[in-house]
């Protein structure tokens, strides 16, 4: 499948992966912010933690002081080792539950706040950021990437101290016991060493490979579930089902292609450590035979040489996670850092009503996904408050974009903007777009009630403001019939409603935000003659002493505006009022009334 220039889950360039190992991990360190608010329980963690690796180190000393007191070299009595171990075993098992107790608190918290922060800061990101990225990629950073983050910002970065601790202080001892039988056993960990660093590039790149496949297989249920309507009228089912299939099956391939190398890799780890543990064994026997090493020594040597081997197999585990870790971080530090558009931690600035009265001067613009193509080649016109326009034109010719633009979904190219001959670039977003209410021609509702998606408009609203702003919008009798009134469930994106009842459902939230200026995107287009006119006796409600701007496809509709602009190519080929524009001869609104006129009879 194709994806829109890189995304986030693609392989890194050459170059990218010559800086990976310095400056990537540097950049992945800064993820650990998160856990800092709970310094306090990761310390308490961290004490935990050194306990129970002590305690766990001493049962090599007391498997070799029981062996010392068997053999009657000790004096001690075998039931003082024995109750001194079994406290021990206790104070181990105690210590151990509240290591991962604490860092199970941290990291539980730390990953809400993850979770919280790299929501917010999509939510508050321009509209640009969308148009470049799917909707796939944005839900796999939240959900696969920060999953992938979870274990490794407190219980993996736990469990590689205690593994190092473990290889340090048993070293240590298995020294002190033998430095030959401790030389010889080393001797072994070289060809391990370069063996892991050979297994694990290719097991570090196929486990990548698998992670971005089995992303963008989630990105096809995604789309097929949020398109299934188109799916089901073209019976693509099949189609689908194969499409995901097979996407599933390279990601099985490359998964299996790296649990392969894992095998091999994991085989030889096994083989290497307990063939150096045999070769203690008997190196060690010939010493203890020799006389030159006590048994209760030698079975304590084993014993730390057990653990030290399952440290080093642990800490290449560990190392690969830590890899795969650095990548995820990286994808969420990649979204942390975008510039927003808005920033939800900063006081809601005071309410400032305007007026309404809206100008464009010689406005340019080009998208910036597409810069060499101009879509507005200065546009001017003027709205005074209170009034009504229309834009119209063939699709392509900047209607939209005109409305993006007042929105401030984008910056201009060129001119000027003014709302109440204030530039546009002078209100904050959040000030300009509280005054601002849109009807979209397709309504997208949320999934949860009729009273939710009315107060959407004005969170906090009162269940009486709901239902005055239901009744104006011609709503209110239907919301009524149902059992649940304002309490029913309108389904995802509001299936279970008509598009006259969802578009009705729109219009009591625009008159809720009670705006300065309104915007409609030809919100009757769509819609049987009884539902146009129930909506459209709601649209003129709401569009009482408010400056109205309407994206018009039918021009039935807008005869009674005060200025209609006829757009063509990103300019504006005509303007006047509906009787002034259909008596032009050959001219395009005039061609356009006709041409619908000729459909209509």
């Amino acid at each position: 499948m194709a994806k829109r220039g890189r995304g986030f889950g693609e392989e890194a360039s050459k170059e990218d992966k010559k800086k990976f190992s310095k400056e990537g991990f540097k950049k992945a360190l800064n993820i650990f912010r998160f856990v800092r608010p709970y310094r306090f329980q990761y310390i308490i963690g961290f004490v935990f933690l050194i306990l129970s690796t002590g305690t766990t180190m001493s049962f090599g000393l007391l498997i070799g002081q029981i062996t010392s007191v068997i053999q009657g070299k000790s004096a001690f009595t075998l039931n003082q080792v024995t109750l001194f171990f079994v406290g021990v075993l206790i104070a181990q098992a105690v210590f151990s539950f509240f290591r991962i107790y604490f860092f199970s608190q941290v990291s539980e918290r730390a990953m809400a706040d993850v979770r919280q922060a790299t929501y917010s800061k999509i939510i508050t990101l321009p509209i640009r950021f969308f148009e470049q990225r799917r909707v796939g990629e944005l839900t796999s950073r939240i959900s696969a990437d920060i999953s992938q983050l979870q274990d490794v910002l407190t219980l993996t970065v736990a469990e590689l101290f205690r593994q190092v601790g473990t290889l340090t202080i048993g070293t240590a001892i298995i020294f002190y016991v033998s430095w030959k039988l401790t030389l010889f056993m080393l001797a072994t960990f070289p060809v391990i060493i370069v063996a892991a660093m050979f297994f694990g590039r290719f097991i570090r790149r196929l486990s990548k490979q698998a992670q971005d496949l089995l992303a963008e297989a989630n990105i096809i249920v995604e789309e097929t579930l949020q398109s299934v309507n188109v799916v089901k009228a073209f019976t693509n089912e099949k189609l689908e089902i194969n499409r995901y299939g097979t996407a599933l099956q390279r990601v099985v391939a490359t998964a299996l292609r790296a649990a392969r190398f894992r095998g091999v890799f994991v085989s030889f780890v096994i083989f290497a450590l307990f063939g150096g543990i045999i070769g203690v064994v008997w190196f060690g026997g010939s010493l203890v035979m020799a006389g030159e090493m006590p048994f209760a020594d030698l079975l304590t040597f084993i014993v730390y040489t057990t653990f030290i081997g399952g440290s080093v197999a642990g800490m290449g585990d560990l190392y690969a996670q830590l890899q795969r870790t650095i990548g995820s971080s990286e994808r969420v530090l990649e979204i942390l850092e975008e510039p927003s558009e808005v920033n939800p931690d900063e006081e809601t600035p005071l309410f400032v009503p305007v007026h309404g009265h809206v100008q464009f001067n010689d406005v340019r613009f080009s998208y910036p996904s597409r810069p060499e193509i101009p879509v507005l080649k200065g546009i001017s016109f003027d709205v005074a408050a209170g009034r009504k326009i229309a834009l119209v034109g063939q699709s392509g010719a900047g209607k939209s974009t005109i409305v993006q633009l007042l929105m401030r979904y984008y910056q201009i190219g060129g001119g000027q903007i003014t709302v109440d001959d204030r530039d546009l670039s002078g209100f904050n977003v959040t000030e300009l777009r509280k005054n601002i209410a849109v009807v979209p021609q397709e309504v997208m509702l949320f999934g949860g009630t009729i009273l939710e998606n009315i107060q959407y408009g004005k969170p906090g609203a009162t269940e009486v403001e709901i239902r005055e702003a239901a009744r104006k919008a011609n709503a209110l009798q239907f919301i009524d019939s149902f059992p649940e009134g304002l309490q029913t469930i309108v389904g995802e994106r509001g299936v279970k409603l008509s598009g006259g009842q969802r578009q009705r459902i729109a219009i009591a939230r625009a008159i809720l935000k009670d705006p300065a200026i309104l915007i409609l995107d030809e919100a009757t287009s769509s819609l049987d003659a009884e539902s146009e006119r129930l909506v459209q006796e709601a649209l003129d409600v709401l569009m009482q002493n408010r400056t109205t701007i309407i994206i018009a496809h039918r021009l039935a509709t807008i005869r009674k505006v005060d200025r209609i602009y006829v757009m063509r190519e990103g300019q504006i080929a005509e303007s006047g009022t509906h009787d002034e524009l259909a008596i032009q001869e050959d001219g395009i609104y005039a061609n356009l009334v006709k041409l619908q006129f000729e459909i209509t009879e």
